[in-house]
C-alpha cells in the first residue's frame, strides 16, 4: 500500500503508512517535523505509535545533527534470525518445553547476568579498547555504570519488556531460532548521558523546540563526535549480544535435539539505530526508531506478538520510506493498560500452542497489547515482500 497519510503541519510532510495513528503520536510526528535539521520529509511506519519525544515506528533524516533521545536508550536494539535443518515432525511438546528451560538456563533474563567466569569474554575483547576512549571522555558514563565488568557479563543476555528469544516453523515445517535484544544496561547509560547532553546544549543556545527531548547534536558541536562514536560502539554491542545469546541458544538445542545445522549468514538488523546514509540528494543521518533497512534485495525481521506470525521480508527499496519499513506489530495500549485489561486466562488463551510463561508477570505482553501483524503487512506491501512467514513454538520472554 502506498502513504495513506501525508501531515503538512511542519516544515517538512510527514508520510505516514497507516491511518491508524493516536493523537499523542501525531503530535510528536508535527513536533519533529518543526525542527530545522530535518531533511525532506519524516517517515512513520504501520506500526507508529507514541514514544519518548520522537514516534516509535518513524524514519527521520536529519542534516549535519542527531536527535539522541529519537534514537533512544536502548541503542541498537534489533533482531536475529537464523533458519535450521530441523523440521517440525523432530519436536514435540516435551521437547519443545525443554528446550524452553534449557534456553532460560544458558540466557540470563531479566536485569539477571552471566556470572564473570561464564560470560563471553572472546567478544568482549575487540570492544574494550573503544569502549575505555569513551568512559575517559566521558567519566561520567563510567559512574553510572558502577561496575565497569558489568558490561561483559551482560554480553549474551536477553534484558527485558519486549525482548524475546523464540523457536519457529515457517510455512515449510521448517525450525527457525528467531531472538529480539539490545545494547542491555551500557546502551542504556550511554543513551541516558548524551540525551541530558543534548538538553544542555540547546539551553545553551536558547534553542526553541517543540519537546525537550528532540534536543539535537550538530555537527562540530562540543559533544557531536563524541556521540557519534558512542552510539556507533553501542550498536556493535547490540549485535555482537544477539549473536552470543544466537550461539548459546543454538549450542542448548544441540545438546536435547537431533543433530541439525544452521544456516551460516543470520539474517541480522537493527531497528533502534542511527547511521549515515544518502537519501534525495543529500548525505543524511538517519534515525530509525522502531524501523528497519529495507533497501533493495535487503532481507529483515518484522515480528508479531507471542501468539502470532512474525515474517522474513525482503526489501524493495522504497525512496519515500528512506528504504525502511515497520520493526514488527506495535503496541495498541500501554503496558500499564493491558495488565488492568487481562486476565492470565486471556494469555493462556491468546498463546495456545506456544511453550512460553502465562502468568501475571508477563501480562503486559498479550498478543491482545499489539496491532494485527497481518494489517501492519498489508499497509507496507509496498516497502517489503515476505519471504517466510513464522509461527513461534517456544517464546522466552524476558
Amino acid at each position: 500500500m502506498p502513504v495513506k497519510l501525508t501531515i503538512e503541519r511542519g516544515q517538512v510532510p510527514v508520510k505516514v503508512w497507516t491511518q491508524d495513528v493516536d493523537s499523542q503520536a501525531l503530535k510528536q510526528l508535527e513536533n519533529v517535523a518543526r525542527l530545522p535539521i530535518i531533511h525532506h520529509h519524516v517517515a512513520a511506519m504501520p506500526d507508529v505509535h507514541a514514544g519518548l519525544g520522537a514516534t516509535i515506528g518513524s524514519v527521520i533524516p536529519t542534516y549535519k545533527a542527531i536527535i539522541p533521545a529519537a534514537v533512544g536508550v536502548d541503542i541498537g536494539c534489533g533482531m536475529i534470525a537464523a533458519k535450521t535443518s530441523l523440521r517440525a515432525e523432530q519436536l514435540d511438546e516435551k521437547l519443545l518445553k525443554s528446550v524452553f528451560h534449557q534456553i532460560t538456563r544458558d540466557v540470563p533474563v531479566g536485569r539477571n547476568q552471566h556470572n564473570p567466569h561464564r560470560a563471553p569474554a572472546d567478544f568482549a575483547k575487540p570492544l574494550s579498547a573503544e569502549l575505555n576512549e569513551i568512559l575517559q571522555a566521558h567519566p561520567a558514563v563510567a559512574k553510572k555504570f558502577k561496575d565497569s565488568n558489568t558490561w561483559v557479563n551482560q554480553l549474551g543476555t536477553l534484558g527485558t519488556g519486549n525482548h524475546f528469544i523464540e523457536l519457529c516453523l515457517d510455512e515449510t515445517g521448517c525450525v527457525w531460532v528467531m531472538l529480539h535484544s539490545g545494547s542491555r544496561g551500557i546502551g542504556n547509560t550511554i543513551g541516558t548521558h548524551f540525551i541530558a547532553l543534548a538538553r544542555e546544549e540547546m539551553l545553551k543556545h536558547d534553542a526553541q523546540l517543540p519537546d525537550e527531548d528532540l534536543s539535537y547534536f550538530e555537527e562540530g558541536s562540543q559533544y557531536f563526535g563524541d556521540y557519534v562514536k558512542a552510539v556507533g560502539w553501542a550498536q556493535r554491542y547490540a549485535q555482537e549480544n544477539r549473536r552470543a545469546m544466537l550461539n548459546a541458544v543454538v549450542a542448548g538445542m544441540k545438546r536435547l535435539l537431533p543433530p541439525f545445522e544452521v544456516d551460516v549468514q543470520a539474517i541480522d538488523c537493527h531497528h533502534n539505530y542511527v547511521e549515515r546514509e544518502t537519501h534525495f540528494g543529500a548525505d543524511v543521518w538517519v534515525t530509525r526508531k522502531g524501523a528497519i533497512r529495507s533497501s533493495k534485495g535487503r532481507l529483515g525481521i518484522v515480528p508479531g506478538s507471542m501468539g502470532s506470525k512474525s515474517y522474513i521480508v525482503r526489501g524493495k527499496g522504497n525512496p519515500e520510506s528512506f528504504e525502511s519499513s515497520a520493526h514488527g506489530a506495535g503496541r495498541v495500549m500501554s503496558r500499564s493498560a493491558a495488565q488492568k485489561k487481562f486476565k492470565v486466562d486471556d494469555l493462556i488463551r491468546q498463546t495456545e500452542g506456544v511453550v512460553c510463561r502465562k502468568d501475571a508477570a508477563v501480562l503486559d505482553e498479550i498478543p491482545a497489547a499489539y496491532k494485527d501483524i497481518d494489517q501492519v503487512m498489508a499497509n507496507q506491501s509496498d516497502l517489503v515482500e515476505v519471504v517466510h512467514t513464522l509461527k513461534q513454538v517456544v517464546c522466552v520472554k524476558g
